[in-house]
């Protein structure tokens, strides 16, 4: 074919068509099942970013998670319950095992953190089972503790934890690479080392934000000698500096906003809207038809029964799907123009 009788496609297909057209047409693929879960969504991610209010004492609000996986050390560890404080960002790495009970990790919790800061207004955590099973709301019922969660398959919500395992399985490596021997052996200093490093979103190491000045060690032994500010003095200069840490994070976090928002858009649904879910997130919790790579990008139609927050919505699910949990981030859904009447039943196995 030469170049006189070659003609762009784009150029056939947009003569005699009118933007009228083009609407009814883009309308008739939205309703259409078959396109709804196949066609990959090539605009921003939805959802712009929320974060956690600031807190405004120390250990006041908390967040933990488990690092599981790891080799398993001559005293049996596993496992490390990584435990954070979101005010002076300081954190307690406790080795644990995997298969610890409800009973043992409570005792674990009241002892290093109950006894040495108290107990915490709210703790911030994912889904894990251990934290969603009806002893660990009890206790924190009891307690007086409130615990927000993270939503299905959404590990944004907490990225200062995250941010945690990368620093600490890092560091893991290190010791293991240069020291060898069992990794459970080094996590105290490897707890010493994180908590009198310096962070950027606090401009001053968590030992330094906790305690009201830097850790006496070897590293800064000359600079450190004896406080010489006592009574009301002292405590004043803890307040100010609690005040300006606060002041600090807020700054931190807004240039995080703005960075992520940036890459996103804001999408809003309300209650009784009929959405498709995505199915990416739920590789090996759901396969359907066991397909892999043919299998639907979403999946659906579900109806939005309730709105959680700002970005989350709770689904009314089928019940082959009533061992995932309900409420799903704004970013794994997307607007569905099908009628309830042309919705086809769900396909697939469950685990």
């Amino acid at each position: 074919m030469n170049s006189q009788t070659r003609t762009p496609t784009h150029s056939v297909v947009g003569r005699g068509v009118t933007p009228g057209m083009k609407k009814d047409i883009a309308l008739y693929v939205n309703k259409c099942l078959t396109c709804l879960k196949v066609k990959a969504e090539h605009q921003k991610p939805s959802g712009l970013l929320q974060q956690p209010e600031i807190p405004i004492w120390k250990w006041d609000q908390i967040s933990m998670d488990f690092i599981t996986k790891l080799p398993r050390t001559s005293r049996n560890h596993d496992s490390i319950w990584v435990i954070v404080d979101r005010l002076t960002k300081s954190a307690h790495f406790l080795p644990i095992r995997e298969d610890y009970t409800m009973d043992r990790l409570a005792k674990l919790y009241i002892d290093e953190v109950v006894m040495r800061h108290g107990v915490p207004i709210s703790i911030l955590s994912d889904r894990d089972s251990r934290f969603t099973s009806r002893f660990w709301q009890t206790l924190q019922n009891a307690l007086g503790t409130k615990i927000y969660m993270s939503t299905a398959y959404h590990p944004q919500t907490d990225g200062q934890t995250e941010r945690t395992y990368q620093t600490l399985e890092n560091m893991l490596r290190s010791c293991v690479i240069d020291f060898g021997g069992s990794w459970d052996i080094h996590l105290p200093l490897i707890e010493l080392s994180y908590n009198t490093s310096y962070h950027t979103s606090i401009q001053c190491a968590p030992f330094e934000a906790l305690y009201g000045q830097k850790c006496r060690s070897p590293v800064c032994w000359s600079e450190i000698g004896e406080s010489q500010i006592i009574g009301p003095e002292y405590i004043q200069e803890l307040t100010d500096k609690i005040m300006l840490i606060c002041k600090r994070m807020k700054t931190t976090q807004d240039q995080q906003k703005n960075y992520a928002d940036n890459r996103r858009k804001p999408l809003e649904f309300q209650v009784g809207d009929i959405v498709m879910l995505k199915v990416s997130p739920w590789k090996g919790i759901v396969r359907f038809g066991k397909r892999g790579k043919l299998a639907p990008r979403y999946v659906g139609p579900f109806k939005i029964l309730e709105r959680i927050g700002s970005v989350a919505y709770r689904l009314e699910l089928p019940p082959e799907l009533n061992n995932i949990h309900d409420v799903f981030h704004v970013s794994s859904l997307k607007k569905c123009l099908l009628e309830e009447s042309l919705a086809v039943p769900l396909v697939g196995n469950t685990n």
